[in-house]
């Protein structure tokens, strides 16, 4: 006689979220097993104890083991044994953790650089006032002799690598152009690359910008660099530091190359 305190196969199935045909296989390759078997029907039934065995079974099938791996464990295990290996995922566990926190992190302001423009209307000019921005600041390029921007970006991505070797490096990099180079109309390769970060040591500060945007590939920059200086110009208003040069919508969520949208931020203040 099956007691009444056991479980249907099907509602063993529902209280462990499995399938029927996972507990099927279970007891196939003899890793958990029915405890009873009814008399007068032949079908299986569990026990209220094996619930948390399967949890365990699952939980370790989630975190990469193999069934022959947790069949081994299950049919020699001790206490220190067990306890070895649950440290062990909890190890695993913790990573993962600090891995999926990082792509949060990543996914939350790659959204936050979408949304910054999907209302934007294409060459608009604007002077704004912008809080401050958490970025991770690069050294001085060096683009001396045959040197270029690609040659920079590199050393950028190692030098960050090396002063902060926890740092997610899997945002998208952008130029900053000094004053000086505005002012003298160079703006091909930048002077730093930089890109946002919510643990960022460096700021983007707080200050009065002249914002323009444009469409095009990496570097067609110059017609809108042109029409920015006069639009600063023409407003009584002048260049007071650094440019920051971006392309919030790129290949990430444009298909396009000739057609990001790019952003120009230069910091201006108002003419005596």
């Amino acid at each position: 006689m099956v007691e009444g305190s056991l479980l249907s196969v099907g509602e063993f199935a529902k209280l462990t979220r499995t399938t029927q045909a996972t507990l099927h296989h279970y007891d196939k390759i003899g890793l958990i097993s029915p405890t009873e078997r009814g008399e007068s029907n032949g079908y299986r039934y569990y026990s209220f104890r094996q619930l948390a065995l399967v949890n365990v079974i699952r939980t370790m099938q989630a975190l990469g083991l193999s069934l022959a791996e947790i069949n081994g464990m299950m049919h020699n295990r001790t206490p220190e044994e067990t306890d070895a290996l649950f440290l062990r995922q909890i190890g695993t566990i913790e990573e993962k953790i600090d891995e999926w926190v990082e792509a949060r992190k990543l996914l939350v302001t790659l959204r936050q650089s979408i949304h910054s423009v999907l209302d934007t209307e294409e060459g608009s000019l604007t002077i704004k006032l912008l809080p401050a921005e958490a970025i991770v600041l690069g050294d001085l390029n060096d683009l001396s002799g045959d040197r270029g921007s690609y040659d920079a970006l590199s050393d950028f991505y190692r030098t960050i690598q090396k002063k902060y070797p926890d740092l997610n490096l899997n945002y998208p990099v952008w130029g900053l152009f000094s004053e000086e180079r505005i002012l003298r109309e160079d703006w091909i390769g930048p002077d730093r690359y930089y890109f946002y970060n919510p643990a960022g040591y460096d700021k983007r500060p707080a200050a009065l910008y002249a914002v323009g945007y444009t469409r095009g590939g990496y570097g067609q920059t110059e017609g809108l660099y042109r029409k920015l200086i006069k639009y600063i110009d023409d407003n009584g208003f002048e260049i007071s530091g650094n440019t920051y040069e971006e392309y919030p919508l790129n290949e990430i969520c444009t298909a396009d190359d000739q057609n990001y949208l790019i952003r120009i931020l230069i910091t201006v203040r108002e003419r005596n």
